[in-house]
C-alpha cells in the first residue's frame, strides 16, 4: 500500500475519561491540537495550570508538555503531528505536499497563545470544529472506513479555521488596522510581490509615505524589519524541525541564496543558518 501522511498522524479520541495515561506518542509529537468537547478540570502545560470547561481547543508545540486533572469525566480528541511527518522522508513522498502542510500548521504554530485555550471568534466555527473533530476520528479510527481523501480534506478544514482564530489572540492592540495588516504580512510571507510598501499601501489605504512610519508607531519596529524578523523564525523552525537544505529554506521565504540567508541568519541569532542546522544534529 502507497505511504500516507496519515501513517505520521496519530488522531485520539477518548469518551468519558476519569484519567489519562501518559501519552507514548509525547516524546516524538511536533505539533497537537487538543479539543475538550466536554468535561471540566485543570490541564497543566509546562507547569502553567489552566481551567478547562466544554467545546476548548489549545495548540501544543514540540517542547510542552502537559497532564489533565480530571474533574467531571471529560471527552477529548487529539491531532498529533510526529517528527517523522516533516522528516527523514522515502523516495515516494510527496515533498510539495508536506511543505504544504508544513506551512498550514506553522501559522498557528507562531501565532497561538498557549497558556490558555484558543478563543474562536465565530459560533458557527465553534459548531464546525465540534462536527469536523466528529467526522475525523470517526473515519480514522474505523479501520472499514479511513479514507485519505475524507481525512485530509477534514484535518485542512480543522487547520484553516483553527488558522483564521488565531490571527486575533496576539493582538492588545487599540487599532484593529495593525492586526489586519500583521495577520496579511503572516498570510502572505511566501509572495514578495504582496509584500511591498507599495502593494501594502493600496491593500489597506495607506499612503506609500507613510505606511512605514504608522507600522513603526503601532509595533515599534520597522515594516520591512518586521518582515525579515518574521521570515527568520520560520528558518529556525524550518532548521529545527525539518530535513529541509539550506538552500530549499532559503528558496521557499525568498532570500536570493543559500549565502544570503546565512549571512542574514547571522544578524538575528549570532550564527549562520548552516552552523546553527549542524549545532541541532549534534547535540540531536
Amino acid at each position: 500500500m502507497a505511504r500516507t501522511i496519515f501513517e505520521n498522524i496519530v488522531i485520539q479520541k477518548f469518551e468519558e475519561a476519569t484519567t489519562l495515561a501518559f501519552c507514548q506518542y509525547t516524546p516524538i509529537r511536533f505539533f497537537e491540537i487538543l479539543y475538550i468537547e466536554k468535561g471540566s478540570g485543570t490541564i497543566i502545560i509546562n507547569n502553567h495550570k489552566v481551567t478547562y470547561e466544554d467545546n476548548q481547543l489549545y495548540i501544543l508545540i514540540p517542547s510542552d508538555q502537559y497532564n489533565l486533572e480530571i474533574e467531571t469525566a471529560t471527552t477529548l480528541s487529539a491531532i498529533k503531528f510526529l517528527y517523522s511527518f516533516f522528516n527523514n522522508a522515502s523516495v515516494n513522498d510527496n515533498l510539495t505536499e508536506r511543505k504544504e502542510w508544513f506551512k498550514r500548521i506553522e501559522t498557528i504554530l507562531h501565532s497561538a497563545n498557549r497558556t490558555s485555550h484558543l478563543n474562536i471568534h465565530y459560533n458557527v466555527d465553534q459548531s464546525s470544529l465540534h462536527a469536523l473533530f466528529t467526522v475525523l476520528c470517526n473515519e480514522y479510527n474505523e479501520e472499514n472506513l479511513k479514507n485519505e481523501v475524507v481525512l485530509k480534506s477534514t484535518l485542512h478544514t480543522i487547520l484553516h479555521i483553527i488558522s483564521r482564530n488565531v490571527s486575533f489572540v496576539s493582538s492588545k492592540m487599540a487599532s484593529s488596522k495593525i492586526q489586519d495588516i500583521i495577520n496579511y504580512i503572516h498570510y502572505n510571507i511566501y509572495d514578495t510581490e504582496r509584500l511591498t510598501i507599495k502593494e501594502l499601501a493600496n491593500q489597506f489605504y495607506i499612503s506609500e509615505n507613510y505606511i512605514s512610519q504608522y507600522f513603526k508607531s503601532k509595533m515599534n519596529i520597522g515594516l520591512k524589519k518586521y518582515i525579515l524578523n518574521y521570515k527568520l523564525k520560520l528558518a529556525e523552525t524550518r532548521l529545527k524541525y525539518t530535513d529541509l537544505t539550506i538552500t530549499e529554506i532559503a528558496q521557499e521565504l525568498g532570500f536570493t541564496d543559500s549565502s544570503h540567508l546565512d549571512k542574514t541568519f547571522l544578524s538575528y541569532k549570532g550564527i549562520t543558518a548552516k552552523a546553527y542546522q549542524n549545532s541541532l544534529q549534534t547535540t540531536s
